[in-house]
């Protein structure tokens, strides 16, 4: 009996090392090597509200010439965007010695000088450059020469395009859902052949929609080829400047003041009637996006008092005429004249659609799937007094006034802006994700190193 369990032992250590033998001639030199070293690289997003200081990391070797990036580490700058420092010498390079010293204690020292670094302004700084260039460009060479007294690998300063902020955007998007590359079984990042989803951003200066199509994109602006880990993809991308959460309520408070031709005291709709605010007229026109209605005669010092009327339907006639529905020299629109194919797919929306959407549902416990859902929550929140609003999200006081507004200029954008239809808008995923362009851009951005 013992012979026979030896024997039966032996028989089957000898199966299993002829497997392992077998799976080993199978498994190329490359895969057996010692993992590779780290590699860094830092992405600053000078936001029109903040900056962030993400620093990325990923292994040497790459897959078709992009490299699997992941978040290593993150610091967020104290104080405003660097466009509110235009004026101020020095301020907005002073502004990110905090984090750029973070991100030399994160980053080994041996690395410091192989660590590429990139700063991208979007839409706070691309305003600025249309109202002020000098400033603009004043602000760019101080953060220029503050990254470079830093001992990383400097590679640009620059104001990002619209376009180049929303398909950076969909490139995150899809590589968290591991729609580019999946993480097989046998231990490698693999094409994972899944269909790509659209990105729907909406920040505080712009708003953007990227998407793949196979429809001929009229306006070549609008279209943008990308080849990531081996595959090409062909995109539709724009940008609205002026068309993000705060400078569209900029839009809806002048258009009132024009509507009503008082420059002392407004009525709006989209306001909780028992709130009352004040502003000064700079604060509403001195922006690019709102300078053309400029009351006459302007004293940008003066006050004006804006008192809620809590109207939703209001609201709803008032927010849909900061867009123009009617010209359209393609063969089919989305607002403003901007060529758009036909949605399709899937998309993943976020920032400011995300709270607003999370906001919408914690007010009023309304489960939104569907427009018609969008619509009752809408209305349920633009029925609300401030103090019940305060009830319901304290934590939220600071920002409970423009939630009605918000809301419904989302429907609008959505619904009659980028045409989506009860049916298209069931495959939106509402998603807390922010600052997406940045790791889109260290995927990108780092060509030869990580992608």
């Amino acid at each position: 009996m013992d012979k026979l369990f030896v024997k039966f032992v032996v028989s089957a250590v000898l199966f299993l090392f002829g497997i392992v033998s077998i799976l080993l001639l199978t498994v190329s030199v490359h895969e057996l090597r010692e993992p590779p070293q780290n590699m860094y690289g830092v992405v600053l997003d000078a936001g029109s509200s903040h900056t962030a200081l993400f620093i990325y990391r990923w292994p040497a070797d790459k897959l078709n010439g992009t490299g699997v990036v992941t978040q290593h580490s993150e610091c967020h700058v104290k104080g405003g965007g660097i466009s509110s420092y235009a004026g101020q010498w020095g301020a907005a390079a002073r502004s990110l010695e905090v984090c750029l010293k973070q991100a030399m204690r994160d980053i080994p020292p041996d690395k410091h000088h192989r660590t590429p670094v990139y700063l991208g302004a979007t839409a706070g700084m691309r305003l600025l450059k249309i109202t002020n260039p000098d400033k603009a460009s004043q602000i760019l060479q101080e953060v220029k020469q503050k990254i470079k007294s830093f001992p990383f690998n400097f590679r640009g300063a620059v104001i990002l395009s619209g376009q180049e902020e929303g398909v950076y955007g969909w490139v995150t998007v899809n590589y968290l859902l591991e729609n580019f590359i999946k993480y097989g079984y046998v231990g490698r990042w693999l094409n994972s052949g899944r269909k790509t989803v659209g990105a729907l951003d909406l920040g505080g200066a712009s708003t953007q929609i990227t998407f793949e199509t196979p429809e001929t994109v009229e306006n070549k602006l609008n279209s943008m080829t990308m080849r990531l880990y081996g595959q090409e993809y062909s995109l539709y991308t724009h940008s609205y400047l002026c068309y993000g959460k705060e400078e569209a309520l900029r839009q809806i408070l002048a258009y009132l003041v024009e509507l009503q031709d008082n420059t002392s005291k407004v009525y709006h709709p989209c306001y909780p009637s028992d709130f009352t605010d004040v502003f000064k007229l700079e604060q509403v026109f001195d922006s690019p996006c709102t300078v053309s209605k400029r009351p006459k005669p302007y004293n940008p010092h003066s006050w004006i008092r804006v008192q809620g009327t809590r109207g939703y339907h209001s609201c709803l006639g008032n927010t849909s005429n900061i867009f123009s529905f009617q010209f359209c020299p393609f063969s089919q629109c989305s607002f403003n004249g901007v060529f758009q194919p036909n949605i399709s797919g899937g998309f993943m929306a976020f920032s400011a659609y995300f709270f607003t959407h999370s906001y919408l549902q914690q007010s009023t416990g309304i489960n939104i799937r569907t427009f018609a859902q969008l619509e009752e929550a809408t209305q349920a929140v633009c029925s609300m007094t401030i103090e019940e609003m305060t009830k319901k999200a304290p934590d939220l006081k600071n920002y409970l006034k423009d939630y009605c507004a918000v809301a419904v200029y989302i429907q609008v954008l959505m619904l009659r802006g980028y045409n989506f239809d009860e049916s298209s808008f069931q495959n939106v995923a509402f998603q807390k994700k922010r600052n997406l362009w940045a790791s889109g851009r260290a995927c990108v951005l780092l060509r030869g190193l990580a992608c």
